[in-house]
């Protein structure tokens, strides 16, 4: 097991805390703030070296952090979708590093992608952190198999102003070095498993892919290649495919359009509500009581202009008379 880096990492945050989880699932503690060697961390068993990829120092931005330490429960729901002050922003965060949930974007499973397809991924990151740190109830973010050198890393510095600032950790390593595989979800829509809740005690992986390099049940075969429990948004057991002019219907999102869902949901418990946050008309489905509403609508429209019609004949037969 390996320790994890903050994106901005010549000098590393605290490792992730899941000392209260059951279990092995359990990683080292150390105060908010402490700047650490690269040799430092400390794990039942034994140190390991932090190894992750280094760029800019965050000594700053963990003294920052250590000034708002402490418990963060869900904030007032007009925050939720606004501006939210950075020191809330960072106690709510550090809460969920603290008590999860978390989530991991698998950088490892879109190694061929083309530099076009690493700059929508990166942009996709980019999206996604900021929902993330405007949540009132976040998850806890980590790219593994983000490598200096490769495309994606270059372009996320590149395209994303602050990266190096991120309250996210980031390491070369995968996610089967840090987390036991009990303890891992990977989604994917390929998977039979539907998620029926959000359970903070788990790590959810998304696939690193964009549309383009999208190849059907990759990430099924990745996931099952590893032995891991697979589960794929509850789309099916709400939502229907609505009539639409290229017939075209796709439960395969973006990774910010997956974290939106399960960012609502963990806010709000309410399926329905998660999905209308993440699904776009553009993905061909509707929710069911949208569907009857617009069906029920239609019948309406169409009974008035058959009572219309009915109600013009005899009119039209006293004028031919």
């Amino acid at each position: 097991m390996h320790s994890f880096r903050a994106a901005s990492n010549e000098c590393c945050l605290s490792v992730p805390v899941r000392c209260d989880f059951q279990s092995s699932f359990a990683f080292a503690r150390h105060p908010v703030g402490q700047v650490q060697s690269p040799s430092c961390v400390r794990v039942p068993g034994g140190t390991l070296p932090c190894s992750a990829p280094r760029r800019g120092c965050c000594c700053s931005s963990a003294r920052a952090l250590c000034l708002s330490s402490g418990p963060a429960g869900p904030g007032p729901p007009s925050l939720r979708r606004g501006r939210v002050p950075a020191a809330l922003a960072a106690e709510r965060l550090l809460e969920a590093r603290a008590a999860g949930p978390w989530l991991c974007v698998d950088l490892g499973v879109g190694g061929g992608m083309s530099e076009k397809e690493s700059g929508r991924l990166a942009s996709q990151i980019r999206r996604l952190y900021g929902a993330n740190r405007r949540a009132a109830r976040p998850f806890w973010l980590c790219l593994t198999e983000f490598a200096a050198g490769t495309a994606i890393y270059e372009q996320c510095f590149r395209m994303n102003d602050g990266f190096a600032g991120y309250l996210i950790d980031t390491t070369p390593e995968s996610y089967l070095d840090l987390f036991p595989l009990e303890a891992i979800v990977y989604l994917t829509p390929d998977s039979e498993n539907v998620l029926e809740d959000v359970d903070p005690s788990k790590v959810y992986v998304l696939g690193g892919l964009v549309d383009e390099s999208i190849h059907k049940q990759l990430t099924l075969r990745r996931a099952r290649e590893q032995r891991l429990h697979t589960a794929r948004l509850p789309i099916r057991e709400y939502m229907v495919r609505a009539p639409n002019a290229r017939n075209y219907h796709s439960e395969t999102l973006a990774i910010n359009q997956v974290f939106d869902v399960l960012s609502t949901y963990y806010e709000t418990r309410s399926w329905p509500a998660a999905l209308r946050a993440g699904v776009s008309s553009g993905k061909g489905y509707v929710l069911r009581d949208t569907a009857d509403q617009v069906e029920t609508a239609q019948s309406t429209t169409a009974a008035q202009g058959n009572s219309l019609f009915r109600a013009e004949e005899p009119h039209r037969q006293e004028a031919a008379a």
